[in-house]
């Protein structure tokens, strides 16, 4: 595989669009998630935090009891009914083993439609044979377990930044899938071959919950792009991995020196602040 190109400032700026005087909530994107559980219901707060503070012009949630009232809670202006989306997120905050028929039934209508979507932990292991535009998020065990369903070998626990992008595109040529596979330096990688390696995060973003408010960032994203195909998901995933990123290590430079602790809302809290200067530079 040829030198993996990295994902930079200069790209994210060129892929953020400014609102105008015209835009309405509904041509800004409106994003769709059908995430969290009884068991993990932060998984949706934490989505739904990401995806507004990307700034995106609606959020839809469509999800259990607990986790509703706990995303209205935190964010009321919410929609928490169905309804038109531009692009959906999936799968954050679930487990495929206690997914009941009806919600994999939903689910699957979801990964057959025209909408691009974001699927993450639980409900990667429906990808296979969905039409819409997939952009799968997985961590490294998580690529492991969707290799080994398509036949594929599991990627060294030392490979190289190179030899996960490698490991990455064959995954999304597997699949006819995006693949944003998140480490110290996330990879993202298309079914047509486009590659790129994401360095703006820091070692404080190792902590549970930021995968959840990255599902939510790329969701925000893609309602505004609305990728038409899965090649077309590769932009809007690195700048999603940047903005997320850049996001964490503003938030631990708070604390000064070499960073301090963080949580997966000190990440979508900065977002703001991320996606504005990003704007102000162009």
């Amino acid at each position: 595989m040829r030198a993996l190109d990295e994902w930079t400032g200069d790209d994210v700026r060129g892929a953020l669009r400014l609102p105008t005087a015209s835009d309405d909530k509904y041509s800004r994107g409106v994003v769709g998630l059908r995430t969290g559980s009884d068991a993990y219901p932060g998984a949706a707060v934490l989505g739904v935090e990401g995806a507004w503070r990307t700034g995106t012009g609606m959020v839809r949630y469509v999800g259990p009891d607990r986790p509703t009232a706990l995303v209205l809670a935190r964010r009321p202006e919410t929609v928490a009914a169905s309804g038109r989306v531009q692009a959906w997120v999936i799968g954050s905050g679930t487990d495929a083993a206690h997914r009941g028929d009806d919600e994999e039934r939903d689910l699957r209508a979801i990964l057959r439609g025209d909408e691009p979507v974001v699927v993450d932990a639980g409900a990667l292991d429906l990808v296979r044979g969905s039409t819409a535009p997939v952009l799968v998020t997985p961590h490294a065990r998580e690529h492991d377990r969707l290799r080994q369903t398509a036949g594929l070998d599991p990627v060294p626990d030392d490979a190289s930044v190179t030899g996960r992008a490698a490991a990455a595109a064959e995954t999304a040529a597997a699949f006819g899938v995006s693949v944003l596979l998140k480490g110290a330096v996330t990879v993202v990688a298309t079914p047509g071959g486009w590659t790129r390696s994401v360095q703006a995060g820091t070692p404080w973003l190792a902590t549970a919950g930021t995968g959840d408010v990255l599902a939510g960032v790329l969701g925000a994203l893609a309602a505004a792009a609305t990728p038409t195909d899965a090649d077309a998901f590769g932009p809007v995933a690195a700048t999603g991995a940047w903005l997320h990123g850049a996001a964490g290590r503003l938030a631990a430079a708070l604390h000064g020196g070499h960073g301090g602790p963080i949580t997966a809302l000190d990440v979508a809290e900065a977002l703001p602040r991320i996606v504005a200067e990003g704007l102000a530079a162009d």
